[in-house]
């Protein structure tokens, strides 16, 4: 019945342009928060997310396509978007695509040679002073190694091909990573992951062992 009586309710021209304004400004407000929660979903991809796990492998191998600066936000967002103790997040990322320094770190670390082939890296570093306080400061680590997967596993899915290098805890390859990027003190290099296109020789290992998997009980 209320509805009948304001649709059967005269109207001033002002009160038709008042509701029209109103009906405007939901429309855009609508329109913009869908643009801003698309802004960080990536596009659908065709790969199902377990091919993607079963797939990925550490490629070292790399052609000459550059990697571009939309594939690198589009790691860093998977990266950020990982699981963290407390919500800390503990973590910093050192994005390198200079030629003169990636070859550095290629030098600095001895299982770091295929960064001279690299389209770009991607340093993750901890930052322990922001994780959470006491005995679980040391899960920095733990929140890092899930954001560095988080990578790994977006490279494999938007078609780049990645290895972990290790740093941490090499008291050396930690030296020479902070000298070759400037790092500050209080920011420890978990790991550099090296990134590119992958020229196909490396291929998924089968890890799957069921001797491995204790079931209730050890």
């Amino acid at each position: 019945r209320l509805l009948t009586t304001a649709r059967c309710a005269p109207q001033s021209p002002g009160t038709r342009v008042s509701f029209a304004g109103y009906s405007l400004g939901l429309v855009l407000v609508a329109a913009c928060w869908l643009a801003w929660t698309s802004a960080y979903l990536p596009a659908k991809q065709a790969r199902d997310v377990l091919q993607v796990i079963h797939s990925r492998c550490s490629v070292r191998n790399y052609t000459s396509e550059p990697v571009t600066q939309n594939q690198i936000d589009t790691l860093l967002r998977a990266a950020m978007a990982a699981p963290t103790a407390g919500n800390a997040q503990p973590w910093s990322f050192v994005v390198v695509t200079d030629r003169e320094r990636l070859s550095q770190l290629a030098g600095r670390l001895e299982y770091g040679k295929m960064l001279t082939k690299a389209g770009a890296a991607i340093v993750v570093c901890g930052l322990p002073e922001q994780a959470l306080p006491g005995e679980a400061r040391g899960m920095w680590v733990l929140d890092c190694a899930v954001a560095s997967e988080n990578i790994l596993l977006a490279a494999e899915g938007i078609g780049l091909g990645g290895v972990w290098v290790g740093v941490y805890p090499i008291e050396e390859r930690m030296a020479a990573v902070r000298e070759v990027l400037g790092l500050p003190e209080d920011a420890v290099p978990l790991n550099v992951i090296s990134l590119g296109h992958s020229t196909g020789i490396e291929r998924p290992k089968r890890k799957f062992d069921e001797s491995k998997i204790h079931r209730e009980t050890w």
